[in-house]
Parts: C-alpha cells; structure tokens; sequence
C-alpha cells in the first residue's frame, strides 16, 4: 500500500531499538502502521554511547526481511575501532543496506566530555568519508539550529556541518525544536554559509511532557514557555495531553510547509499515533483512506 500525498511531501520516520518484548511489539505495530505512509528511509538509533549495537542491528535486520522499507541504522564514533566500523557498514551493505545515519555519538555519562578514540573515527565527519571508503552509502547527518551542546559557537558548528556534508553527506536531519523562526534562521545561515544539501526539519511529537524536558536538556534545545503553559495541569490526563501534542506538532509542520518545508523526519519514540495525525494534516496518507 503506497502513500499518495498531493504536495510532494517527503517523511522519514526514526524508532530505537527496544529493549524488551513488550517495547518489541508496540515498536513492530508502529512499523506496520507508518510503513504504509511510504517514508523515503527510517532510521533506527544505535544507543548514543555504542550501547545498543546489537540490538540496532537486529532490529534493521527485521525490517528489511519483513518489509520493503529503505532502513538506515544509525553509526556512531563511540567506543570503536576504525576497522570494527567498517565491519559493521559492510556487513550491512551486504544485507542490502544502502543508507546510513552516521553521527558522532555522546560519550558514556560516566565519562568526562567526550575524548576520540586513538583508532576511531574522531568526528562525524572522519566517519562519513571513512563509511564513503568502505561503500557508496547513502549518508544522513545531524544537524543543530541552536548549536550542538559543545560547540563553542555557532559558525565553528556551522563549519562542522559543511564538513560532514563534504565529507559525502547528502543531507542533515536537524535537532528537535519547538519554534519555528528557530528552523528559519538556522535555513537562513546554512544557505549563506554556501550549504546546498536538504536540511530536513526534525520534529518530535510529545508523548510525555517531561521525557520531553529532559531530551531538551541534554541536546540543548529550548523548550518556550508557550510549550509549558499548553501542557500545564495536564500531567493525569492523558487524553487531553495527546490532544494538544497533536495540535502543537500539526500547528509546526504546518507552517514549516507554508515555508517551503517538503521534507520531515520524526522522532516517533516507536509509536505511531500522533505521527500519523500530523503526516495526514500534511496530506501524506495511505492510498486507500486518501481514495
């Protein structure tokens, strides 16, 4: 079942590997449902210090036997050898993976900042042209409107994210945010700084005001005081909760797209309900229901 959408809208879809049986099944329900919204890729996440290379792995694994998705699992700098991560790409270009998310990962918490490996990948961007070595992968990267959490400022992050996309990227998949001027401006600096590729918007629909809270913490994206006054005095009533998070995400990619915006990545946290509602409110819909 294709999707047909209108506007030429594009949507890619990110899930994690999950990490019990019953997270395995919401996870593969989410698969079923979103795969007949045709997404360009999804991604699968690769625990941010290395931890879940298995479980990545196997996940991708089933997604590619039992669907006709483009999978993109994720591969991080962290706690491996140069060699270990070729391994890794070719082993997955043999099962017929042609896209990857390539990123330089955080380090373990126990660690103090993040140290490269002596026979790593240092950066993001050593990691993209050394996967380009290995084979002609499609290669996806991050990208941050409000400045990755270590850079010093945001050229020397700008700069970082030419490099990547140098290096044999083909396009960038911002961090989450909430504002949109926010994406405009960061769309308006990456053009000036002589960047072509797609900066393709990453939206996070909020399943858990808190959860929310704290990813922002950690990558440094601002959560504004409108977002907290919508979700206030909501926290035992879940019903409302998915209401308004609808209506915030919708409200977003809406105007993204009056703005030019057709292509949208999601960070679904492995469920499908609101991704699905905001993708139908951009017109991207399975064929049947669009029929």
């Amino acid at each position: 079942m294709m999707s047909t959408n209108n506007n030429s809208v594009e949507v890619s879809f990110e899930f994690f590997p999950p990490h019990s049986e019953k997270m395995e099944a919401t996870l593969w329900e989410s698969v079923q449902r979103l795969k007949n919204l045709a997404p360009s890729f999804v991604s699968v996440t690769y625990g941010a210090d290395g931890s879940t290379r298995e479980r990545t792995h196997d996940a991708v694994e089933r997604i590619v036997k039992e669907t006709d998705l483009t999978a993109a699992p994720h591969l991080t700098c962290i706690d491996a050898s140069r060699g270990e991560i070729d391994d890794v790409a070719r082993e997955y270009w043999d099962m017929g993976i042609r896209h990857l998310v390539a990123l330089r990962g955080d380090p373990p918490q126990e660690a103090d900042g993040y140290v490269p490996r002596p026979d790593g990948y240092a950066y993001a961007s050593d990691l993209v042209a050394g996967l380009k070595k290995v084979a002609d992968f499609d290669i996806t990267v991050a990208a941050y409107p409000e400045v990755h959490p270590e850079a010093p400022n945001a050229l020397f992050d700008l700069e970082n994210l030419k490099r990547k996309l140098d290096a044999g990227a083909s396009r960038a998949i911002t961090q989450f945010f909430f504002d949109v001027d926010v994406f405009l401006r960061f769309r308006d600096l990456v053009a000036a700084a002589g960047i072509e590729s797609s900066i393709v918007p990453g939206i996070l629909p909020i399943t858990r005001f808190p959860q929310l809270q704290r990813f922002a913490e950690q990558c440094g994206a601002s959560v504004p005081d409108w977002l907290h006054d919508r979700f206030a005095g909501l926290e035992d009533d879940a019903e409302t909760r998915q209401m308004i998070a609808a209506n915030v995400a919708i409200e977003q990619a809406r105007r993204l797209q009056a703005e030019g915006i057709s292509e949208f990545h999601f960070y679904t946290l492995n469920r499908s309900e609101l991704t699905v509602a905001i993708c139908h409110a951009l017109g991207v819909r399975p064929k049947q229901a669009a029929a």
